[in-house]
């Protein structure tokens, strides 16, 4: 009695170890069983590889072209090497690329070629001047769309101004809109002299002409070149350095002469005038010879001035 008490308590000791070691026999049969029933890669694309090759020995050029340019677009060896459904779809998009490159040789023009005009303009006019400019160094076709007058004519009303719709540039539009760029580049040294209260750079900045003339915001005319530059000597030491707020920025360039009209604020305060700067073209640059500032009057003021009159 004693020796079977002894053997049902080993058992129970026993009894978690025992479980374990018959699932893990369980789950080793079964990985064993599921290797051995897996199946395996059958041979046969050997033999299609090789008449496949046997067929392209008898083969044109066009029939194998053909069977690439297929309905389905891929052949068993195809749908076997994809091993999914998808694969006839995925062969159909390549298909169809393939046939859009056939038609573009066959056609002598590409996609960007077959658009209509006025939708490359539109796409166009998304990019910037500097992306333009890159864009036109890529390759002949770029180039051309690049270069298109109606593309700058766009860029040049988004970068600039909705006004000279009706003007016909001479040397076409992105001549026009560089030589815009040039002036409106010209007009902002203007503002940045100011700021830093530099005659040096005044100086250079105007023709030295004796028709030049200059309009400060106090009212007085200053003509001539030494006249002029000694305004601006005036009223560096006289004022400390200003900060102009400019806004409503407008150009015309001529061949050899371009005018800008803008509103300038001082220091974002009340003051607040119309400004007129005119150049000239020489020696390959730009000169200043007339600028014009006067206050700007408000709402207030013109129903004054309105009453006084």
């Amino acid at each position: 009695m004693e020796i079977a008490y002894s053997l049902s308590i080993s058992f129970k000791s026993l009894q978690p170890f025992i479980i374990a070691t018959i699932i893990t026999f369980l789950s080793l049969l079964v990985a064993v069983r599921s290797f051995f029933k897996r199946p395996r890669k059958s041979n046969a694309s050997g033999p299609s590889a090789s008449s496949g090759k046997d067929e392209t020995k008898g083969a044109t050029p066009s029939s194998s072209c053909n069977c690439s340019l297929s309905r389905n677009g891929n052949s068993d060896s195809e749908a076997f090497v994809g091993g999914v459904a998808g694969a006839p779809v995925e062969g159909s998009m390549v298909t169809a690329d393939v046939s859009n490159v056939v038609a573009e040789r066959q056609n002598g023009a590409s996609m960007m070629e077959q658009l209509v005009p006025e939708i490359t303009t539109h796409a166009l006019s998304y990019l910037d001047y500097p992306s333009l400019c890159r864009l036109s160094m890529t390759n002949s076709l770029m180039r051309k769309a690049a270069n298109d007058d109606n593309v700058w004519k766009a860029l040049y009303h988004k970068d600039f101004t909705l006004e000279q719709d009706t003007v016909t540039p001479f040397n076409g539009w992105k001549a026009y809109y560089a030589a815009t760029r040039a002036v409106m580049n010209v007009n902002t040294e203007f503002f940045n002299i100011i700021r830093d209260r530099s005659l040096p750079g005044m100086i250079r900045f105007w023709l030295n002409a004796d028709y030049v003339k200059c309009v400060h915001a106090s009212g007085e005319l200053f003509s001539g070149y030494n006249a002029v530059i000694f305004s601006w000597h005036l009223a560096f030491n006289l004022q400390q350095g200003v900060d102009f707020h400019v806004t409503d920025v407008r150009a015309r360039v001529l061949t050899d002469m371009a005018w800008v009209t803008m509103k300038t604020y001082v220091d974002m305060d009340n003051s607040a005038f119309n400004m007129t700067n005119v150049f000239e073209f020489h020696h390959g640059r730009w000169y200043l010879v007339h600028h014009h500032s006067s206050v700007l009057l408000t709402d207030g003021d013109m129903e004054q001035h309105n009453v006084n009159g």
